[in-house]
């Protein structure tokens, strides 16, 4: 038998993201143009050259951002581990482009420009790759979120998220969130801006656009275990405060119908209210059901409920006669007095 999967609801949904086909050529830059805005550094070095490197926190990913920059850029970067005191210490993968390759990367993303001479001119530091197409803004969300994206686990909350490095990219994810009509907030962590959704169907629609169709199913799986054990809580609490109303009722009716007995005695009822007075007296913790099958012959739990409703009013009407009764003597008693 397998053993359970340990790993976050955000890893396994980074996990099947990575192992998605890498799509279009247009759909591989957009996802590139993300990566190199979360996970992307340049270092400017003498002679003025420049390099590309990226670092990422799992392998999968740093698979995936291998096969993009190959396939889409025809570029191979290098690839080894360094610690991450960010981090805690735990190992990431850095991927480093040469002084050439990072020149295409450059290029690519409209960052750079090539004179008549061959010399490479930086026209910008923050990339410029427009996603007009929805395929292109699917691929952008996939490539932020695998690199500065989390998704909690739905047992416990409904929560997906980005972290943006800076202000930029912070501006890219609202526009792009706004053109595919995803309602999402902000706020300010540790100086970062995070851009969040915060409702199931929110958290839901996302992974589907990024691709996570196991994860989307899987989320889908909890909320309905989540809402039949809801709905279990809520039929228990309901069955709870009415069985304590049918206990509160059938001892109520047990002391009104023990006060009639004292009174008139039950043997002045007819047969069929005497025999669910002494039940009711003998049983008060009774259901009407479950009185009905006691009488002889059984009886169903409206006719219950009527004999019920009559020995009470029996027992008004004896108890407003008597209040009337010693009124009555108290009003000949003040007036012999006087």
């Amino acid at each position: 038998m397998a053993g359970k999967d340990n790993r976050s609801f955000s890893a396994l949904a980074k996990e099947e993201l990575v192992r998605l086909p890498l799509g279009k050529t247009c759909c591989m830059l957009s996802e590139i143009s993300a990566l190199t805005q979360t996970s992307g550094h340049l270092s400017f070095r003498g002679g003025g050259w420049v390099s590309a490197s990226y670092r990422v926190e799992n392998a999968g990913c740093a698979r995936r951002l291998f096969q993009l920059l190959k396939k889409r850029l025809n570029v191979a970067p290098t690839l080894h581990f360094a610690q991450s005191p960010r981090l805690g210490g735990r190992r990431i993968c850095v991927l480093t482009l040469g002084p050439q390759d990072t020149r295409i990367l450059l290029t690519a993303l409209h960052m750079a420009e090539t004179d008549e001479e061959g010399q490479l001119h930086l026209k910008r530091t923050v990339l410029r790759h427009p996603q007009t197409r929805q395929c292109c803004r699917r691929a952008f969300f996939r490539g932020a979120f695998l690199g500065a994206g989390t998704v909690t686990h739905p047992e416990k909350e409904y929560h997906l998220e980005w972290r943006a490095e800076d202000e930029r990219l912070t501006q890219t994810l609202e526009r792009l969130l706004k053109k595919s009509e995803m309602p999402f907030h902000s706020y300010e962590r540790r100086g970062k801006e995070v851009i969040y959704l915060k409702d199931a169907q929110q958290v839901s629609d996302m992974l589907a656009l990024m691709g996570a169709g196991r994860s989307v199913m899987e989320m889908e799986n909890i909320r309905i275990q989540k809402q039949l054990r809801s709905a279990a809580t809520r039929a228990t609490n309901c069955d709870e405060y009415n069985s304590e109303r049918m206990l509160d009722a059938g001892q109520r009716q047990a002391e009104v119908i023990r006060r009639l007995s004292l009174k008139q005695g039950l043997y002045t009822l007819p047969p069929a209210l005497r025999e669910v007075a002494r039940l009711r007296i003998e049983n008060p913790d009774l259901s009407l059901t479950e009185l009905g099958s006691m009488l002889s012959p059984p009886a169903g739990k409206s006719a219950v409920n009527h004999r019920l409703r009559r020995l009470m009013a029996l027992a008004g009407e004896l108890e407003k006669e008597e209040t009337e009764k010693e009124e009555l003597e108290k009003n000949e008693g003040e007036e012999k007095d006087g």
